[in-house]
């Protein structure tokens, strides 16, 4: 299995997004996926504190507390890699030292356990000095509360500036990054963040890996849309350059006797400055196409295929 950067952290190749336990799957469904995963090798579990504030009667926070409680009963914390994320809830913005400190206690509290193995910034913070936001995670490891340090959703010069400070102040640095980069998004990872992670041994775990769900293929029509909870997020991907991709996936998933998603998800796994990719599952079929990508190998014509079709994006 990768390891995590400079950490002595191996994780599955997969790792398992909890962005939908306690959204689109009930505690039920998010413990029989969680079950699945782990007894087909996965060991990686990605939640926040703010999964999932904004579904009516939630508050945040439930997506680690399905997490915590099915850790309790299964007994497994110290077989899983569990990594969680600060700043990003209503009444928890940003990256002073305060808020750190309380986002954490109470992700720890809803985890139900005493460490967090990565501990993300979620997102930036103008306001606090990069310094101080440092030292308040070096305080954390320093306490035993989280092991290492993630940064998620910062500028390249924001990930530069961390680690310049971490390490003139013999600070905690980070091991880990967590951008959005997928077929369809590949950007601001390709030409900003690539290169940074790669000098600095970061590990590269892609959040949105499966673009909303576009990437599995199911969305190919505004029809498709209809009731879907991520049409909104999907809907600008519908045009001759999205359905292009989906085209190159499409043939290549054939030829391999694969699903679309798996096909999408070993495209990551392929470039190498990716870790592993995220992607969550509502279902066991869902999750069995996810498992399989890092079983599947790309040829090199087959990834500068989809390179070429996905050019729009880069």
């Amino acid at each position: 299995m990768p390891r995590i950067g400079t950490s002595d952290l191996n994780v599955h190749p997969l790792g398992l997004g909890g962005n939908t336990f306690g959204m689109t799957t009930d505690a039920a469904g998010s413990e029989k996926v969680l079950d699945a995963f782990v007894d087909r090798g996965g060991n990686h579990i990605d939640t926040a504190d703010m999964y999932s504030f904004w579904v009516p009667g939630n508050s945040g926070g439930e997506s680690e507390k399905i997490i915590g409680d099915w850790m309790r009963k299964r007994g497994n914390r110290d077989s899983v890699i569990v990594t969680s994320k600060v700043s990003g809830l209503p009444d928890l913005q940003g990256l002073a030292p305060a808020t750190i400190a309380k986002g954490v206690n109470a992700s720890l509290q809803r985890l139900q356990t005493d460490y967090i193995d990565l501990y993300y910034a979620h997102y930036e913070d103008e306001n606090t000095p990069i310094i101080e936001s440092a030292a308040a995670f070096d305080e954390l490891v320093k306490l035993g509360k989280i092991r290492y340090v993630g940064l998620s959703n910062l500028s390249p010069q924001s990930i530069t500036e961390w680690i310049r400070v971490a390490k003139e102040n013999g600070l905690a640095l980070p091991v880990a990054l967590q951008p959005n980069y997928s077929l369809v998004n590949r950007r601001d990872y390709e030409q900003g963040i690539a290169n940074l992670a790669e000098s600095q041994q970061l590990g590269v775990f892609t959040y949105s890996s499966l673009a909303s769900g576009f990437l599995t293929g199911k969305y190919r029509t505004q029809e498709d849309l209809e009731g879907a909870a991520r049409g909104p997020a999907v809907e600008p991907l519908l045009n001759a350059d999205g359905l292009r991709v989906i085209d190159e996936l499409a043939s290549i998933a054939s030829r391999h006797d694969a699903s679309i998603a798996t096909v999408a998800l070993a495209w990551l796994l392929a470039k190498p400055t990716v870790t592993g990719p995220l992607a969550s599952a509502t279902s066991l079929s869902q999750l069995d196409d996810l498992m399989a990508a890092p079983n599947m190998e790309l040829s090199d014509e087959e990834v500068k295929t989809l390179d070429e079709a996905s050019a729009a994006f880069a």
